[in-house]
């Protein structure tokens, strides 16, 4: 018996590496028109309803893949699925109804209105399914002059007892009140019976209604403020999506309020009465059943603008009991709003730290990515080292996507407390000699560089992180962009030498455009620094001889630069009485130096700006042939592009 079983799973078994192919992939609309006329045989829709079904969806197939139905085509079929209707199948019905919505606006508007009365008839029978869905047909199309025949079904469909064709009604309602002006008037003479659908028992219906009231009363403040005041107070929704929708509406009223200048002071003790209510019903809304409200109302609070620490402790401490929420999404939004607040009040946040802690080993990444960088934020001074070694774990067995992000946030802590330079950027490099993409990499070295330009007291130690990373970089762009950090602020440092090692072992061991990188280095070294020039020059003068034409033109300006510069100007050593304790006298080279001048000081345009004005210069007549010689005051000026 289990032989045969076998068998016969290894008879219908599909290869795994077989492609699956689209019943619809080589449809053709010749073939599927001429199937089409299926539609016109009275015998065959009544009898093979699924046939018909089938050459439907094989029409929207083609009209939703770029095989659109020409004018005339489009009419003809339309013609033969409106004699679908004769048909009782509700399957059928259903694709009948998709297709009319979908070719409303490729037919000519005269020929769909013939299918009006089918919609109307089905718009009034006892069958829901038909009831809901003509009305959804309907409103795609008939427009202002033909919705006020049809607007006494659409206002008894609103109140309907059934909850699928009074919501499809209020949709339908809010398609038309955003199709044109003239919809829209009419629309709106339809409130008291949305009204009373607020009223409904069906939770969706409830959703519905309170979508097409706000969409009506949308751009009058005072019916705005009275629909959120009246339903606020009332407490007749009993469904959470409406819920949801009235937190959303009175938080944007809220809003409004505050950045208008109507209220001052705190929520909780607001001058604005309307404030005061819309914040008393969004702290009610935090004890509500469910979280979706919850959550939405604590949301609204955490957002609230110039709110005061006060009005954001329901709200926090709401969100502190969803952080242990066995649900994986309930806890990624509150920590993710915590992380939010945390930005403009870490302290309020800082009594959910012990909470945090306990998501770091969270299984979902992206939890544990939020709980780190928020500890982060409203970690204290003293609570940075054992933060460290808790993320030390983490870092190792994250994707590089989560490490960026941990990154960004060590690199705002560094800023916030200063002091802990040394522990931060000494923490960031050890990851720069881990494994790590380009990405990763990259962000670890754009912050120590930020952090280099906002703490000036890291930047040696940064540069000496920095040089030990290029000893084993594998990423061109990374390693020329340290070398040139190195060329700008390590003849600055107190110590210039210690650099230079890093630098020439980049001149031997790599690729051409490191080469021609680490050369440009040690020439902004000797120029800053006299006392260094000697031994520069010998290690540039060895790549004279270098197979790349970048690298050997700029060691041949450097060295041809620095030699004038060492005869004009000869470097003396201070005699031994000029040093005062430890403390040496500047290396810094002569006001009149050429080397500096040439080689330090930046070009008055741009490389791109210059070549275009030399064009421009050697287009205008005569300017060729003077025997001045051309000087940047010469060259015309050229506009940026």
């Amino acid at each position: 018996m289990l032989k045969e079983v076998q068998e016969l799973a290894e008879k219908f078994k599909v290869e795994e590496d077989e492609a699956y192919v689209s019943p619809y992939a080589h449809l053709e609309k010749a073939t599927v028109l001429q199937e089409a006329r299926i539609f016109h045989d009275p015998t065959a829709v009544r009898e093979s309803p699924r046939k018909c079904c089938t050459v439907i969806a094989q029409l929207l197939h083609l009209q939703n893949t770029g095989q659109y139905l020409s004018g005339v085509e489009a009419t003809e079929v339309f013609f033969g699925v409106t004699k679908l209707f004769m048909s009782d199948d509700a399957s059928l019905r259903r694709m009948v109804y998709l297709f009319i919505k979908d070719v409303a606006e490729t037919c000519d508007p005269d020929d769909v209105i013939i299918v009006t009365s089918c919609l109307t008839k089905d718009m009034t029978c006892d069958v829901d399914l038909y009831r809901g869905n003509a009305l959804r047909v309907l409103v795609r199309i008939v427009d202002a002059a033909m919705l006020g025949a049809i607007e006494r079904y659409v206002k008894q469909a609103i109140v309907d007892s059934s909850g699928q064709v009074s919501s499809s009604a209020l949709v339908s309602a809010s398609h038309l009140f955003a199709s044109s002006p003239e919809c829209a008037a009419v629309v709106r003479r339809w409130i008291s019976e949305t009204t009373e659908a607020t009223s409904s028992p069906n939770e969706m219906v409830q959703f519905h209604a309170m979508q097409l009231l706000y969409q009506i009363k949308s751009h009058d403040r005072l019916g705005v403020s009275k629909l959120v005041t009246q339903y606020s107070q009332r407490n007749t929704l009993r469904s959470p999506l409406a819920l949801v929708l009235l937190v959303r509406y009175t938080s944007k009223l809220l809003h409004d309020e505050v950045s208008e200048g109507r209220a001052s002071g705190s929520y909780q003790e607001s001058t604005s009465t309307v404030v005061q209510a819309g914040y008393q019903f969004l702290e009610a809304s935090l004890r509500h059943k469910s979280e979706l409200v919850v959550y939405e109302a604590a949301r609204a609070c955490c957002h609230l603008p110039a709110a005061e620490p006060q009005d954001l402790q329901p709200a926090i401490g709401v969100l502190q009991l969803f952080l242990s929420s066995p649900k994986p999404a309930v806890r990624f939004a509150s920590i993710r709003t915590l992380a939010q607040v945390a930005n403009q009040h870490p302290r309020v946040v800082s009594k959910c730290n012990e909470d945090l802690e306990a998501l770091i080993g969270d299984s979902n990444r992206s939890i544990a990515t939020l709980a780190i960088t928020t500890l982060l934020k409203t970690g204290s001074e003293n609570s940075i080292d054992r933060l460290l070694k808790q993320i030390s774990a983490f870092l190792t067995e994250i994707a590089d996507e989560y490490k960026i992000t941990v990154v960004r946030s060590l690199q705002k802590l560094c800023l916030t407390y200063p002091s802990k330079h040394r522990v931060l950027v000494g923490f960031l490099s050890n990851f720069l000699r881990e494994e790590g993409g380009f990405d990763f990499k990259r962000s670890i070295v754009n912050s120590i560089i930020s952090l280099i330009r906002a703490v000036p007291e890291s930047t040696e130690s940064s540069l000496l992180h920095l040089c030990e990373f290029i000893e084993d970089c594998e990423f061109t762009m990374l390693s020329t962009q340290i070398l040139h950090l190195l060329g700008e602020l390590g003849p600055k440092t107190s110590a210039p030498p210690r650099y230079i090692r890093f630098i020439y072992n980049r001149v031997i061991l790599e690729n051409s455009a490191v080469r021609a990188a680490a050369v440009s280095a040690l020439t902004k070294f000797a120029a800053s620094c006299p006392s260094l020039r000697t031994s520069i020059l010998t290690l540039l003068q060895r790549s004279l001889v270098d197979e790349d034409d970048e690298t050997r033109d700029r060691a041949a300006i450097a060295v041809a630069t620095l030699q004038n510069a060492m005869e004009a100007f000869p470097y003396v050593a201070p005699p031994e009485d000029d040093v005062v304790g430890d403390e040496l006298p500047p290396d810094v080279p002569d006001p009149d130096d050429p080397a500096a001048y040439v080689l330090l000081e930046p070009l008055p345009m741009s490389f791109d700006k210059l070549e275009r004005s030399m064009k421009a210069y050697m287009l205008t007549p005569m300017t060729m042939e003077s025997p001045d010689p051309i000087t940047v005051m010469a060259l015309p000026i050229v506009e940026d592009t």
